[in-house]
Order: C-alpha cells, then sequence, then structure tokens
C-alpha cells in the first residue's frame, strides 16, 4: 500500500474530502495537493531513514493515540493536530524551511492559495503519521527498536546500519512478539508514488 492509498482510504474513504471541507477548497483541489505532497513526505521519511534516522522515523510513528488524526479531519485540522503534523515534517526535513517552500511550490503548482497550503500541510502530514502509526501497532514498532538498540539482529546484518540495509533493501526485519507491518512493507509504503513528483527538486534542497 502506498501512502497515497492509505489516504485515500482514511475514514471510509472520505478523509481527504472531509478535510478539504475544513479548509473551504473541493475535493479534487484537496485531490491535486495530496498528489503532490504524500510523495514528497514519504520520499522525507525514505531519506531520513537512509541517513541514520531510521530510528528517529520509528519513534515519531510510536504512539497509538496518533491514529485519530487518521480517524477524524477535524482533528487534523485542528490547532492541535496542524502542529503535530507540523513537527513530523520538521522531524524528517530538518526544520521548517522545507515544509514552507513546499507549500510554496505546491500551492504555485496547484494555484491554490498559499496560507490554506500551509495548512492543509501539516493537517494532511498529521493524518498520514496516524495512518502509518495505524499500519504498525506499538509492539510492532518496540521490537523494531529493540533491534537497533541492539536487541537482536535482522537479517541485513544487525545494529543500525543493517536495520537501514533492510529497509531500503525490502528485506524483511519482522519484530517479534506483535506482528503487524515489517520494514520491507514500510519501505514500499515510503517508495511508492515518488517518481516524478514536481516537489522532489524542492526536497532535494534540504535533504542532502
Amino acid at each position: 500500500m502506498s501512502l497515497m492509498n492509505l489516504l485515500q482510504q482514511a475514514q471510509g474513504g472520505q478523509g481527504l474530502s472531509q478535510l478539504a471541507s475544513q479548509f473551504g477548497i473541493d475535493e479534487a483541489q484537496a485531490g491535486k495537493l495530496t498528489e503532490m505532497l504524500a510523495p514528497t513526505i514519504g520520499q522525507a521519511a525514505k531519506q531520513k531513514a537512509q541517513t541514520g534516522g531510521l530510528e528517529g522515523l520509528l519513534g515519531a510513528l510510536h504512539g497509538e493515540g496518533q491514529g485519530a488524526l487518521y480517524e477524524d479531519a477535524a482533528a487534523a485540522a485542528a490547532p492541535e493536530g496542524q502542529a503535530q503534523g507540523m513537527a513530523f515534517l520538521e522531524q524528517l526535513m530538518g526544520g521548517q524551511e522545507a515544509p514552507q517552500e513546499i507549500a510554496a511550490e505546491a500551492a504555485n503548482q496547484t494555484g491554490i492559495d498559499l496560507s490554506t497550503v500551509m495548512q492543509f500541510l501539516p493537517a494532511l502530514a498529521g493524518m498520514m503519521q496516524g495512518g502509518m502509526q495505524k499500519q504498525m501497532p506499538d509492539d510492532s514498532i518496540q521490537g523494531m527498536l529493540g533491534q537497533l538498540t541492539g536487541g537482536g539482529a535482522s537479517e541485513a546484518g544487525g545494529g543500525l546500519m543493517g536495520m537501514i540495509g533492510g529497509l531500503m533493501g525490502g528485506n524483511k526485519a519482522q519484530a517479534g512478539g506483535g506482528g503487524g507491518m515489517d520494514l520491507g512493507a514500510l519501505t514500499q509504503m515510503l517508495d511508492a508514488d515518488g517518481d516524478g513528483n514536481p516537489l522532489n527538486d524542492v526536497l532535494g534542497k534540504f535533504m542532502k
């Protein structure tokens, strides 16, 4: 499942339209924004993991209360939901500048008012973070984090770099005890739909 698929399935398939209504844009506009922004966030997450930030990424997905942002568009659009989503973006992208430039380029590409995009982007990120968390129960994340900190070895070779190698190579490093998503499945989710995204060049300025 890609991040786009995940978002399209939110709230029985109504999540994106409900999120659009929170910001006074129509469903088609929300769809265009999501098609640009979701793969960009996924690419940032993938690059974060590749450059030694896998533990931080998994940590950001820990906490099953985050699922509320996936299940309720109004919660994602609320100031608290936007703040959580922006914190997630800043963690992935190294600060506020990258999300701001990405929002500006998305506004330019779609013709949607920048102030609206600046609110939609963190709300979407919060909804995405909640959706990814629901795909990765806390017990699975704890198992993966345990492997990262020396609790076990992945088949890619053990340790942090081995886990990152497993993630990027699609090798299964299934967490013990809880089931749920493995790192290969997470890779597929982050990597899908990313090619040809017009925001990749913007992201590339910040994700070295």
